[in-house]
């Protein structure tokens, strides 16, 4: 368990957790000179079963709140000083508000100074403390409410024993499980050592660690590998979600100077920064006026310190005690993740403001307030992960990117996956762009191919069928390419369309010769197929059978149109068959050499090179192969799986 100090400048903070730890919890050298605490500090107590307990001791002073913020992030127990001379204070106040709004409701209060007021002071500093807690800075429940009162004389000891008793019976109640998530670590703190290399400390948030994972500095991005690990101060082979953990880190391009506090270091998968994210931000009812939209701010996250702008999405204005919907846009990127409590403060950090919850980390550039939008967010208010799955299933008619959600939530795939599936989802698309649908949706894409490809029949019934990219582009433009051959393969498997080679059409739909067209075809027909690999041109064509050339061009291109033909470049058309002879070879080549070189492929199909990149390049348009640097590989390698009818 990790226990934060909070509570006014000179009440005492530092001096308690030294008596309950033995640690001077003031590093540097200013702090132990002026007796005040500047940054963050930091003490370890053994439990009686040897445990290790660790504090987390802030700065006091109003200039410092920025610090405070930075330590308070993470902590799973609040230990509120007071001074029973002085009483609750402004910084004791504006401490507990940032406590309620961080979410931090577990806690105790220590009363010090007791030594030096009279018994009746204390009786009466212990009414004001209780008066304060009494009341909420906010509409709902008032941070460490129920919270119990201690009375302390740091000099002597006197109620020390008392509230270390509590502490371990706080610390022996189960806290929530963290740990099945991707592993994230707040930066609070970094420095180089002798033999260690660049360290690092701070709050796991959750996940584990292990010696030797290789990780992510992010914003940066700059890849790391884990030295060694020191969890709640003791060397480790392993950290985890609530504890307090030094990494020692080794990576190309890591310096010093490239970490920074606020920074987080994390599982690769979670390195995605933001410049936005949506939220649920709730303004403090103490404050004099509304926040105005696009209001600027200082936002505090995890221990991340940024300018941003407070977009309101349901109004203009967001009123003293009031929560609504909005959108951070920060100056400079930053890390965070569903769930993430955050604070802003004003323009001159010189209050604070309000805070709330992260929703969505990676918002939509675009229709920020649609009504479509803002039901999605309302619904991620309250919800679980899986709830929340089914929110954005019902609003994502292009299909819910399980990777994104995934990360969104922090949960592995394999749980993104079992969500999905306990949803009644339909999953598409290829491994790693795995995607979503609800049924209903999954089914009014199925109508969309349908009608589209009804439609261009009625439009041209000369034609064998549609392009496939065509098709997509028609029904549906945003659908992924593998979730739309997903879909494609569907409606083959069900007997709703055919797919003869690269053309999509109704069963049954033919494109039919004219009388004089079908007796000129069977004069052409055996001259193309005569040369399979190297049919004679338009010309040359027309020169042999002693007709127009114009007539032959005409005649190839309505068979091209009905399938029976392509036209591989230009006046130059292959049969049917011959393409899909064709495509067996380039499948071959693939197969044994990952690709299909223009000089392997001329070697076998024994035509000249111009002729043999010609056809590999038709292969790349009609996608069935794409270029890589001087091969063709596979794109869609069932797309001429058997002439005339091909699977898909």
């Amino acid at each position: 368990m990790i226990i934060g100090t909070a509570g006014h400048i000179d009440h005492g903070k530092t001096s308690l957790v030294k008596a309950l730890t033995g640690m001077d919890a003031d590093r540097l050298p200013q702090e132990k000179a002026r007796g005040i605490t500047l940054d963050l500090g930091y003490a370890y107590a053994r439990l009686a079963s040897d445990a290790p307990l660790g504090f987390v001791d802030v700065p006091g002073h109003e200039r410092l709140v920025h610090n405070m913020l930075a330590g308070a992030t993470g902590i799973d127990y609040v230990l509120l000083v007071v001074a029973a001379d002085d009483g609750p204070m402004p910084q004791t106040r504006e401490h507990l508000q940032i406590l309620q709004l961080l979410g931090l409701d577990r806690g105790a209060v220590a009363l010090t100074k007791i030594d030096v007021v009279t018994p009746e002071r204390v009786v009466e500093a212990q009414a004001e403390i209780r008066a304060l807690l009494s009341r909420s800075a906010l509409l709902s429940r008032s941070a460490l409410r129920d919270a119990r009162v201690f009375s302390i004389c740091n000099l002597t000891g006197e109620g020390v024993p008392a509230l270390r008793a509590h502490l371990e019976s706080e610390c022996a109640r189960p806290a929530p499980c963290r740990t099945g998530a991707r592993f994230r670590l707040a930066i609070d703190r970094r420095f180089s050592l002798a033999g260690a290399g660049t360290v690092v400390t701070g709050t796991v948030f959750s996940g584990t660690v292990t010696t030797g994972d290789s990780l992510k500095l992010s914003p940066s991005g700059i890849g790391v590998r884990v030295r060694s690990i020191h969890a709640q101060n003791r060397l480790a082979t392993q950290g985890s979600a609530g504890q307090r953990c030094a990494l020692s880190l080794v990576g190309d391009g890591l310096e010093i100077g490239k970490v920074q506090r606020g920074d987080w270091i994390l599982d690769t998968a979670l390195h995605a920064p933001t410049q936005r994210f949506d939220a649920t931000l709730t303004l403090l009812a103490s404050e004099a006026r509304a926040l105005r939209h696009w209001t600027p701010v200082h936002l505090h996250i995890a221990a991340a310190e940024v300018m941003a702008r407070v977009a309101l999405l349901e109004s203009a204005d967001l009123h003293p005690g009031e929560s609504a919907l909005a959108q951070l846009v920060l100056d400079s990127p930053i890390g965070t993740l569903h769930g993430d409590r955050f604070v802003i403060r004003d323009q001159s950090a010189t209050r604070t403001l309000g805070g709330g919850v992260v929703l969505d980390p990676f918002p939509p550039a675009r229709g920020r307030r649609t009504p479509e939008r803002l039901t999605l967010l309302r619904g991620w208010i309250e919800a679980g992960a899986e709830q929340a799955l089914r929110c954005a299933l019902q609003i994502s008619i292009s299909g819910l990117a399980l990777s994104d959600f995934a990360r969104t939530w922090n949960l592995r795939p394999a749980r993104a996956d079992e969500l999905a599936r306990a949803a009644g989802a339909r999953l598409a698309g290829s491994e790693g762009q795995r995607l979503a649908f609800a049924a209903e949706g999954w089914r009014t894409l199925l109508g969309r191919a349908t009608d589209a490809i009804a439609a261009e029949h009625a439009q041209a019934p000369d034609m064998i069928g549609i392009g496939r990219e065509r098709l997509r582009n028609l029904a549906m433009p945003a659908l992924p390419q593998a979730a739309f051959e997903d879909l494609i393969d569907e409606l083959v498997a069900a007997g709703s369309i055919q797919a003869s080679g690269p053309w999509l059409h109704a069963p049954g739909h033919r494109a039919e010769f004219t009388g004089d067209e079908r007796s000129l075809w069977n004069r052409v027909e055996p001259l193309l197929c005569a040369a399979a690999f190297h049919p004679p041109r338009v010309r040359d064509i027309a020169s042999t059978l002693a007709l127009e050339e114009e007539r032959v061009r005409r005649l190839l291109q309505h068979a091209a149109r009905a399938g029976e033909v392509y036209p591989v470049a230009h006046d130059h058309y292959f049969t049917r068959q011959a393409v899909a002879d064709l495509a067996d070879i380039v499948r071959r080549l693939a197969s044994e050499q990952g690709s299909a070189t223009a000089a392997a492929f001329r070697d076998h199909i024994g035509t000249g090179r111009k002729l043999a990149i010609q056809i590999l390049e038709f292969f790349d348009r009609i996608g069935f192969t794409r270029r890589v640097d001087d091969g063709h590989r596979l794109r869609q390698p069932n797309l001429f799986a058997s002439p005339g009818i091909a699977a898909v």
